[in-house]
């Protein structure tokens, strides 16, 4: 699981315009509707094909924790990509990203100012460049070390340095022992 493709993951989700479907054999059907078929979804899932029709007939109804969860996880990635395609442009063109996270956060700077690190709580509104760098990473498969990197430097750009209008000495922005993070378009 990763904290950061997850939290971009869901504040994309906020902008879907119809709920995904809920019953394992709904999300069975809509799986096995864009696969193109039945064995696809079992590789995908790993479980037999047998067990994939069973489902979308209707003959088994709850599925096993693990699988309710990949099977949820593998419907949402897939719900509605139009919708998700135009949240990501929006964001990445016009509308930014903001941030709200519990975090420990300190700098590098130079000797004589105050870099401790401490556990701050902050909800900033990120500009469209962050934005656009944050889901452009994220499509790439980049890890969450990556990803937290890019969110630090618009910490650093936004919180810290205000802009460019204080703090210009700064150099590094730790970003480390992420209690909370949320997304939001």
């Amino acid at each position: 699981m990763s904290l950061f493709g997850d939290g971009l993951d869901a504040a994309v989700q906020k902008a879907f315009t119809r709920p995904a479907p809920k019953s394992a054999g709904a999300q069975m059907r809509y799986l096995v509707k864009q696969l193109g078929g039945t064995r696809a979804v079992a590789q995908l899932l790993g479980i037999s094909q047998r067990t994939v029709e069973r489902y979308v007939k209707g003959q088994i109804k709850k599925p096993r924790p693990d699988l309710g969860t990949r099977l949820e996880r593998e419907v949402k990635k897939r719900w509605q990509p139009q919708i998700r395609a135009k949240a990501r442009e929006k964001a990445a063109s016009t509308g930014g990203i903001v941030i709200d996270t519990r975090a420990r956060m300190g700098y590098t700077a130079p000797i004589g100012s105050t870099d401790q690190d401490r556990i701050r709580h902050l909800t900033v509104a990120l500009p469209p460049r962050y934005a656009a760098r944050l889901f452009e990473a994220q499509e790439a498969g980049a890890s969450d070390r990556e990803l937290k990197e890019i969110a630090a430097e618009a910490l650093k750009e936004v919180y810290f340095q205000d802009g460019g209008r204080r703090a210009g000495s700064l150099e590094e922005v730790r970003f480390t022992d992420v209690e909370h993070l949320e997304f939001d378009l």
